[in-house]
């Protein structure tokens, strides 16, 4: 068990939920308290001395699920036994589990007809008997889902296999039937049936995902199957091609982000205890010495907070990247001086304003879509016409104190450039930062034109996930 406990540990780190030495062996003083025939309770325990943030939740649970999968199963003739069915309901062969021939999923299936495994199911699914909904995921997953030992398929090929040819709409529509059969035309208990119908589809689901799960496990064991259907962190989600739901992760994981950093960048200041070297002081301090050794005395530190300039490309192929980094610098605005925010398409505009007064920065960013007027001709990105709106306009207030942030993938659509631009803009700022949100492998391919603006800026960064930007961000102060 121990070393079990070990390789699930394992599996989490590289995951990238952070674990230490003590935390493992809470986990394993856990496991000698409870019951650990108790799955719901393992599971319960481990979280709770492993998991330190509850975005990391989905990533510990699909961990778990890989590596204590196992469950024992009734057979099929004492299911069938249970729910009272006649040796002609259990087809012809005398098959007693899982069976040997070739069913039109193309995997090995039981003696049971499709009509059988389908009647089989509604029963399961309509009395909510766990046990029998169990075996019956498990043949259907025998019947349908193809599994050939040893081929690298992922879980999600099999499932979609086995869910197409068990026709659940269809079942959902006789099981809603069945349950809203007493409601009398009830307009609300007929949607409660609908709703009821749904849920229990969903929980079979679930559970023929589990049933593939556990025998991919037997076929390749837990760490290879672990790696393969490893979940990313909210933090280490990719912004440019994240679904809904993995947006929604990245919003929730924004604002503890926000309140780590400037914590952060608050104590990294106070910390900073010596100031330029104070030459009088030192030649003073070293003449008993003759010079050897030298005792170098500091000024005062003088802190300065330093001025940020956001420049971002908000077309539609880097946009939520440009949202996210906006609405994170704007939260951690405290910790400098000034924040100006301009967003471009081929035209430019400034929307500091939106976040005057505004607690939260979602809400600027969310407005800044409809209010920013950031199209001058065909809406297509043209960073070369941007970037010389900005320098006709603004250039004169560009001092020493101003770092300068360029949020884009530098696609210009084969637009000029206008490098001469950002060369200028080096001169007059103290840095000039360019956060890509692609790959590096795919600068300078296309119409990229990252190469073109590289020598002028401090640094090309890529920034394609929180992580990496609060690790950027983290370093600006």
């Amino acid at each position: 068990m121990l070393n079990l406990l070990g390789d699930f540990i394992g599996e989490l780190r590289a995951a990238g939920i952070p674990v230490s030495m003590s935390e493992h062996v809470d986990a394993a003083r856990a496991m000698e308290a409870i019951d650990m025939s108790d799955r719901a309770l393992m599971k319960s325990s481990l979280a709770a001395t492993l998991v330190k943030d509850g975005d990391h939740l989905a990533v510990f649970s699909n961990a778990f699920e890989v590596y204590f999968s196992s469950r024992s199963f009734e057979s099929l003739e004492d299911l069938l036994d249970e729910l009272g069915e006649s040796d002609d309901a259990r087809g012809a062969s005398g098959a007693t589990g899982p069976g040997q021939s070739r069913g039109e999923g193309g995997g090995a299936s039981s003696s049971m007809s499709a009509q059988e495994l389908a009647d089989l199911l509604f029963r399961a699914l309509r009395e909510q008997n766990r046990d029998a909904m169990r075996l019956a995921a498990s043949e259907a997953v025998t019947r349908y889902a193809g599994m050939e030992p040893g081929r690298p398929v992922g879980g999600t090929y099999y499932l979609y296999r086995t869910l197409r040819n068990l026709e659940l709409d269809a079942l959902e529509q006789r099981l809603s039937q069945s349950l809203g059969e007493t409601n009398n035309d009830d307009a609300l208990l007929e949607r409660l049936s609908h709703d009821e119908a749904h849920a229990r589809i969903e929980s079979l689901k679930s559970e023929i995902e589990r049933e593939i799960r556990e025998r991919l496990v037997q076929d390749r064991g837990a760490e290879a199957l672990a790696k393969s259907v490893r979940k990313p962190l909210p933090e280490d989600l990719d912004v440019m091609h994240a679904n809904r739901d993995e947006m929604a992760q990245l919003e929730r994981a924004l604002r503890p982000l926000s309140r780590k950093l400037a914590v952060r960048l608050a104590r990294r200041r106070r910390r900073r205890r010596r100031g330029p070297v104070d030459l009088r002081a030192t030649v003073r301090r070293s003449l008993s010495t003759g010079g050897v050794p030298i005792d170098l005395r500091f000024k005062p530190p003088r802190p300065a907070k330093p001025e940020i300039i956001v420049i971002a490309d908000i077309s539609g192929s880097v946009a939520s990247f440009a949202r996210f980094t906006l609405h994170l610098v704007h939260a951690i605005s405290s910790q400098f001086s000034k924040v100006r925010s301009f967003v471009f398409v081929d035209g430019l505009d400034e929307v500091s304003h939106l976040f005057e007064g505004v607690d939260d920065p979602a809400e600027a960013v969310a407005r800044i879509n409809a209010e920013a007027d950031v199209i001058a001709f065909d809406g297509h990105s043209d960073y070369g016409r941007a970037f010389l709106t900005f320098h006709e306009r603004f250039a004169d207030q560009i001092t020493r104190r101003s770092t300068i942030l360029i949020l884009g993938d530098a696609r210009n659509n084969y637009h000029q450039a206008h490098a001469e631009i950002i060369a200028d803009l080096r001169y007059r700022a103290k840095a000039v930062y360019w956060l890509n949100p692609e790959p590096t492998s795919y600068w300078n391919s296309g119409d990229s034109i990252v190469n073109q603006y590289a020598p002028y800026c401090e640094r090309v960064i890529e920034c394609r996930t929180l992580r990496q930007l609060e690790a950027f961000v983290g370093e600006l102060s």
